[in-house]
């Protein structure tokens, strides 16, 4: 088994944002998001489409600047230790995103080195993930020729090779077999048991009961809920499953909204995945 990085510690704050903001134009994506996610968890965000959930994890990793707030990952700030913040996160997109005239063994070589991880220790780390994700029999193919879960598995692999303390994953599931599945889970419990951070956007009210410590719903681009499954049913009149929970609250949250807000969200439902 690979032995993930140590993380600051179980219960240490991995990853911080302080009243966070983002728009595209006119619309607003996220509207002042305060969070703090721990070592040794796996946290799973839930949201409509267009809910500010992508913007969010984007945000986290450096990958867009919030307008307004900060985003720390294990006390680093984005804004101005950036590079070294970085070192210590992984982000996994939805689409992923591979050079088509690399293989997928040369594509997390060139992950490798941009990490600058020792080439015995990447070495042990890709056969233990080609292993597990059942990529020896395409691994040497260039990726042109991959489908969507070939190339999902050689984006998680190259994400996971320098052992992140933060892993960032949205919507990680998405067109994989059941067993992919299964070993995908199992990898992101081993990272929260070794003391580092899962954070993950899903639509899979499913996974997310099932694998995840605490749960955060956003809507409209505000996190209207936040906690175990347990302060969550607490919220939302004891409903004992996640999809009446979730309904509850997002519906309880749009009822709550202004005549701004009510726009905006609609607005951003249009937004595209991965704005400029």
């Amino acid at each position: 088994m690979i032995a993930w990085s140590r993380g600051p510690g179980r219960d240490s704050v991995t990853v911080r944002l302080e009243a966070v903001s983002k728009s595209f134009g006119a619309k607003q994506a996220v509207q002042d998001v305060s969070l703090s996610l721990f070592g040794g968890e796996v946290f799973a965000f839930l949201g409509p489409n267009g809910a500010g959930k992508t913007t969010t994890l984007r945000m986290t990793c450096g990958l867009l600047r919030p307008d307004t707030g900060a985003v720390e990952v294990c006390g680093l700030s984005m804004g101005t230790d950036a590079r070294d913040a970085k070192q210590l996160i992984a982000y996994l997109p939805d689409q992923p995103y591979l050079y088509d005239k690399l293989t997928g063994r040369e594509f997390v070589e060139f992950t490798r080195e941009l990490y600058r991880i020792p080439n015995d220790v990447a070495q042990r780390r890709l056969a233990e993930l080609a292993r597990r994700l059942d990529m020896d029999s395409f691994i040497d193919r260039l990726t042109e020729h991959y489908s969507h879960g070939m190339k999902q598995k050689v984006a998680l692999a190259a994400a996971l090779i320098h052992a992140p303390q933060v892993l960032v994953v949205d919507e990680p599931m998405v067109g994989l077999d059941p067993r992919t599945i299964r070993v995908m889970k199992t990898i992101f419990r081993e990272i929260a048991d070794a003391g580092g951070t899962v954070f993950m956007s899903t639509h899979s009210l499913d996974v997310a009961e099932v694998l995840a410590d605490r749960i955060g719903i956003l809507n409209g681009g505000r996190l209207v809920a936040l906690g175990t499954m347990a302060e969550l049913r607490a919220q939302s009149s004891g409903s004992q499953r996640l999809e009446d929970i979730f309904l509850q609250l997002t519906n309880a949250a749009g009822d709550s909204l202004d005549d701004a807000g009510r726009a905006a969200m609609r607005d951003s439902a249009d937004l595209p995945r991965h704005p400029a």
